[in-house]
């Protein structure tokens, strides 16, 4: 049985690498849309908010509709629209009387089709008849990472070689990704994480203590991660004095591949673990990064926080989401897109912070990063309130 979804868990990896590269590839592209198109700093910094708050609205949406239109649409969709956006980046830019609405029209397309994929891909793996759905589920989100890591060195070996002026075609070469995945989310057998008319309801799920517990780790796993693999570059080019191509590749480069490397382990290994234990272990670890980067004097020191913490947080956003789904089996679509939902608030609220400190105290980056650890202290306060919530549970089951 395992071996008929194996084209399913392909077509999700091959999702979250497109996820990744929707994400990744425009920011990479900032300052070329600045000088090529005349767009001021100020505008492009919305580009990236514009990502985000159009991947909200399309989190919240799914709860709505994806059940009713059906998984495999919704999916499928969710590559149409980012292969759609990302031929779109190279043209529209270039058609439409404004540059900027063409940069922006583009974003929103990707993001939607990043919504998507974020919602529905972890409930398409969670559904899929494998024995070890945590590690199954691990290894997943580990793609994210490859991907993002992917993007970052290729792009840069073709801005290199090639030539940055046309970065066009390279838009439209990744966009042969989700084009390619359109046929394997159409063929591969897709299920329904729960059967029609036995989900939760959204108002019990909200009385549920533990569904809330989880949207906050959520949050603080989303803001923890992005926050710094978001200001690595930054960090690095200003602590270290690297170059901008160095920076990138010693910063969120290398923040990506510790990121999925936990990933990849707990994958391989994590049916042997307890997944709870690893997470209070993982967001003591991520706090101790925050502090080594923030607090250290020597700048190595501070880029070696910076790299551990992609290690430390690897294992916070689908070790949540595999946690609510054992625990709540019934929470279904509404459950995901909600948790989704969390994740990328908590992804707005991180590096929005860090830069608004940073600014404030006279653009001390490292006094920024210091703001940032209260993200990491919430959450393993957070996790040492589930682990009670699960020793009283099971008290209570006993007697």
């Amino acid at each position: 049985m395992q071996k008929s979804y194996g084209r399913t868990l392909w077509a999700c990896y091959l999702g979250f690498v497109t996820q990744a590269i929707a994400a990744n590839f425009a920011p990479l592209l900032f300052l070329t849309f600045h000088y090529e198109f005349q767009i001021s700093l100020g505008k492009i910094a919305l580009i990236s908010s514009v990502f985000f708050i159009t991947q909200l609205i399309v989190d919240y949406l799914c709860v709505h509709f994806a059940d009713k239109i059906g998984y495999r649409r919704c999916v499928v969709g969710s590559q149409l629209f980012s292969a759609i956006g990302l031929i779109g980046l190279a043209f529209l830019p270039v058609l439409l009387p404004d540059p900027f609405t063409g940069i922006l029209l583009s974003t929103m397309i990707c993001a939607t089709g990043s919504g998507l994929t974020e919602v529905l891909c972890s409930p398409i793996v969670e559904a899929c008849p494998f024995e070890h759905k945590e590690a199954a589920m691990s290894l997943l989100h580990s793609f994210y990472c490859w991907g993002s890591v992917a993007v970052i060195l290729l792009s840069t070996l073709f801005f290199t070689t090639v030539g940055i002026e046309h970065w066009q075609w390279l838009s439209c070469l990744w966009a042969v990704i989700p084009l390619i995945n359109i046929y394997n989310f159409a063929v591969c057998p897709i299920e329904q994480p729960v059967e029609n008319g036995k989900e939760m309801p959204v108002a019990k799920l909200f009385k549920t203590s533990f569904f809330w517990l989880a949207v906050v780790l959520m949050v603080c796993s989303g803001a923890s991660e992005l926050a710094m693999s978001q200001w690595a570059s930054a960090y690095t080019e200003s602590a270290l004095g690297f170059t901008k191509s160095v920076g990138d590749i010693a910063g969120p480069c290398l923040f990506a591949v510790m990121m999925g490397i936990s990933r990849v382990i707990y994958g391989k290994y994590g049916e042997k673990l307890d997944l709870t234990k690893v997470m209070m272990g993982s967001g003591i670890l991520c706090l101790f990064c925050y502090l080594l980067a923030s607090l250290s004097r020597l700048p190595v020191f501070g880029l070696i926080g910076c790299i551990l913490c992609g290690f430390s947080v690897g294992i916070m956003w689908p070790g949540t989401i595999s946690l609510s789904a054992g625990r709540l089996p019934a929470g279904g679509t509404a459950m995901f897109a909600f948790l989704a939902m969390a994740g990328d608030l908590g992804g707005a609220l991180g590096p929005g912070m860090i830069g608004v400190v940073t600014q404030q105290s006279d653009n001390n980056l490292q006094r920024g990063m210091l703001a940032g650890t209260i993200f990491p202290l919430i959450l393993v306060i957070t996790l040492i309130l589930l682990n009670q919530l699960r020793v009283k549970e099971s008290k209570k089951v006993k007697v």
